[in-house]
């Protein structure tokens, strides 16, 4: 339902953003349109501005003709004009009248040519005036017709951008949408199947619950009318207890491990990367191998983290065999896992391999601080890389420690208390913590020293990539330690939990009851799987009932074995007192040897010194040993005769005459001292009855005791689970506003930019009617004049 509620969520924040970039369409479209309009009507302009060019140019052609035909005519007027100054001259000598009418005629020529020749000029300094505003009109116009086709070029190529973009995104966006509606069907179709499913269970759960509480009662029943006698109220009995297999703890075991052995890839490919890349870098800085060769330090360094491999590949290999080692039919404790010594050692190779090149990294990061291109931040940086990396290794110390208290049971075959087992699992939980710190704070120092490098002079493109590549390595290696140490902390109350005890005891399972267990395992499943076949009958209820009769009323047998179990308890006594008196003389003696032995050696010294060169020193020292080891023979001799004599004691006192005799008031004191002891062991029984029962109550009150703590750590884990819920629902809200921050940003400037368009074609429509307005006012002059 989750899920579903999910899906749903994302699907109406899918349909909110395409319905806002359906609205940015919209007005996209209409910006294309208008666009489209203004270029039209430019173009419009644009023809028009060519009309007017070709009128000017024909009234251009006009009045330089007209010019011409004047200039054609001046020139005619001035040959007349000439002619007549040569019959002028000729005819002086004629009347005054005539002459008199030439005077007049050339009077009223001169002024016509004057008038012409002042039309003339003024004619020329019009057109050459009217030309060159023409020219410059032209130029204009033609630049800003370029200006303006630019601005349209480069408009319609931002609204062609636009327009695939968000052709792009809607499509993909209706994808989305498509692929979100056919996985919430089948959401839907999964979540029906598992309700109908839930349904089915819980009816199965009830069937089941209600056959198991009818069988509990029988059982109960069975066992409280027909098997008094149960072995768990005695507490003396319970070492002898073998525990049952328990599958889910190895199911879960199983899981766990696989788990492990993901992160544990992820590590190790992690780890190979940064020791490859250091191996390149130490290559490329702060001397180039292919240039100049490097210093002998960094080539040793080089060469130890070439073999980087055979140190980091054994750790999955180790882990790999250990995962395979845990199957369903094994028995998985600490004791019983014999691949996690091959782990531990392995685990132990590469913390050395570590010691061995933290040296050369230290003297290595020394050198990078010496080169001269080193800055003082760099310098800071590279002492706190030192810092680091010696933490580093400092915590993959501590690991091996760990690892190795781990894999000890497993190398001695020997049991270790379950209290030990916690605290060394709680102490690991904490150290893959610390070492999950440590290599964040090596990452984060490594993108500041990186940040440092690029901003130097001589930094190379082939540094840079090693150094992307590194930093890559480190954070992938900063990401899976992170999710080991997570992994290890929840999973730490399996750890520390014991899948397999005897019942009613808090000793741990040792190999030999493991063998026990797989055996029983075993002979159980045959005898099941014979009993299917039809191979092998078990014995009748009835008959098993008679000859637990049979036995019960075999009151000789009882009192035998009564007699025996006596028996054998004083002799373990007794057996537990010789066994601490020989402890004792066994520590004496290892004493009085020790000191037998400084006494020879004192001997041997002095006779040594006081013999110097004699040529039989030896056979004297021979003679000394024997004696001494004869005097420590005699010593031992008279302490067990003391120790016989004292355990005699002991068995005299234990011992009580026995009369043959006896008179009638000894009888009857004999009688009464039975029917007491009668007595005696009646209320002996009792107390061994109440003593059982208060063991039992005190185990469940344990368990309730572990419980409820189990119920705290689960109540801690939810809450925890409750917080980082909620700071994901905060960080998801901060996010959605964000984006919605974002669009209406992007909207407000796409509207401020549709704005300033608008505004920029007002001013061109302007100008361009501005300048229809100016070419039209100069048509009219050209034409008036």
């Amino acid at each position: 339902m989750a899920n579903v509620t999910d899906l749903q969520t994302k699907y109406s924040k899918l349909a909110q953003e395409y319905s806002k970039l359906r609205a940015q369409n919209q007005v996209l479209k209409k910006a294309v349109v208008d666009e489209q309009a203004n270029s039209a009507s430019f173009k419009e302009q644009l023809k028009l501005r060519d009309q007017s060019l070709r009128k000017q140019e024909q009234e251009m052609d006009s009045l330089s003709f007209r010019n011409q035909q004047l200039a054609k005519r001046v020139e005619l007027l001035q040959e007349e004009l000439a002619v007549s100054d040569a019959k002028g001259k000729k005819g002086k000598s004629k009347a005054d009248s005539p002459s008199q009418h030439g005077l007049e005629t050339q009077s009223v020529f001169d002024e016509d040519l004057q008038k012409k020749i002042e039309e003339n000029e003024r004619l020329h300094i019009q057109f050459y005036d009217a030309d060159e505003q023409h020219r410059k009109q032209e130029a204009e116009l033609t630049t800003r017709l370029q200006e303006l086709e630019k601005d349209l070029e480069q408009h319609q190529a931002v609204v062609d951008g636009l327009t695939t973009k968000y052709m792009e995104t809607i499509e993909r966006l209706q994808s989305d949408k498509a692929r979100l509606e056919v996985k919430a069907q089948t959401l839907e179709r999964e979540a029906k199947e598992c309700r109908m499913r839930t349904e089915e269970c819980q009816q199965q759960v009830r069937r089941c619950q209600s056959e198991l509480n009818r069988q509990v009662k029988q059982s109960s029943t069975v066992i409280q009318e027909k098997v008094p006698f149960n072995d768990t109220k005695i507490g003396d009995y319970n070492s002898l207890n073998v525990p049952p297999h328990n599958r889910r703890h190895q199911l879960k075991a199983r899981d766990v491990a696989g788990q492990a052995l993901s992160f544990i890839q992820d590590l190790v490919a992690a780890l190979l990367n940064f020791h490859s890349y250091t191996e390149q870098r130490v290559h490329i800085y702060p001397l180039d191998s292919s240039i100049e060769p490097i210093s002998p330090l960094n080539q040793k360094f080089s060469q130890y983290l070439h073999e980087n491999a055979a140190y980091v590949r054994p750790l999955e290999d180790g882990f790999l065999q250990l995962h395979q080692s845990i199957t369903e039919d094994t028995v998985t404790v600490l004791e019983t896992v014999v691949k996690l010594k091959s782990f531990a050692d392995n685990f132990s190779s590469y913390t050395h391999f570590l010691q061995k090149i933290l040296p050369y990294q230290l003297k290595s990061l020394e050198e990078e601080c010496n080169a001269s291109p080193c800055t003082a931040a760099l310098i800071a940086k590279n002492q706190e890389l030192q810092s680091d990396m010696k933490k580093v290794t400092s915590v993959f110390e501590k690991l091996q420690s760990y690892i190795k208290l781990l894999a000890l049971p497993s190398a001695r075959q020997d049991a270790m208390p379950q209290s030990s087992t916690s605290a060394v699992f709680t102490q690991l939980a904490a150290c893959l913590h610390s070492l999950h710190d440590a290599i964040k704070e090596m990452s984060k120092h490594y993108n500041q020293k990186a940040s440092f490098e690029q901003e130097l002079p001589t930094i190379t493109q082939k540094l840079c990539t090693t150094t992307e590549c590194l930093l890559g390595s480190l954070g992938s290696l900063t990401s899976s330690t992170g999710k080991i140490s997570t992994f290890f902390s929840n999973n730490l109350d399996f750890f520390t939990s014991s899948g397999y005890s005897p019942r009613g005891s808090t000793v741990a399972l040792n190999p030999l009851q493991a063998e026990s267990m797989l055996a029983n395992k075993k002979k159980a499943a045959a005898y099941i799987h014979a009993i299917k076949q039809g191979r092998t009958q078990s014995v009748p209820y009835r008959e098993a009932l008679s000859n637990r009769r049979i036995l019960t009323s075999s009151t000789e047998s009882r009192e035998g074995l009564t007699q025996q179990v006596q028996q054998s308890q004083d002799k373990i006594a007794r057996l537990e007192q010789e066994k601490e008196h020989w402890l004792l003389e066994a520590q004496l003696g290892k004493v009085r040897l020790e000191k037998e032995n400084q006494r020879i050696a004192d001997l041997e010294s002095q006779l040594a010194a006081a013999l110097g060169g004699s040529p039989n020193p030896r056979p004297a020292a021979a003679s000394t040993l024997s004696e001494s080891h004869e005097e420590a023979e005699r010593e031992q001799n008279a302490a067990g005769k003391e120790t016989t004599l004292c355990t005699s004691l002991v068995g005299m006192l234990c011992t009580t005459p026995t009369v043959e005799h006896v008179g009638d008031e000894e009888s009857r004191e004999q009688l009464i001292k039975t029917h007491y002891m009668a007595r005696v062991g009646e209320l002996t029984t009792q107390l061994q009855i109440s003593d059982s029962k208060a063991v039992h109550f005190h185990s469940e009150c344990r368990a309730l005791a572990k419980r409820l703590a189990i119920a705290e750590k689960s109540r801690e884990t939810l809450s925890e689970e409750v917080r980082l819920a909620n700071q994901n629902v905060t960080r998801l809200q901060d996010e959605l506003t964000t984006t919605k921050r974002s669009y209406e940003d992007q909207l407000s400037m796409m509207s401020d930019h549709l704005c300033s368009m608008n505004e920029t074609l007002s001013k061109q429509r302007e100008e361009i009617d501005t300048l229809k307005l100016g070419s039209k006012g100069s048509a009219k002059k050209n034409k008036s004049r």
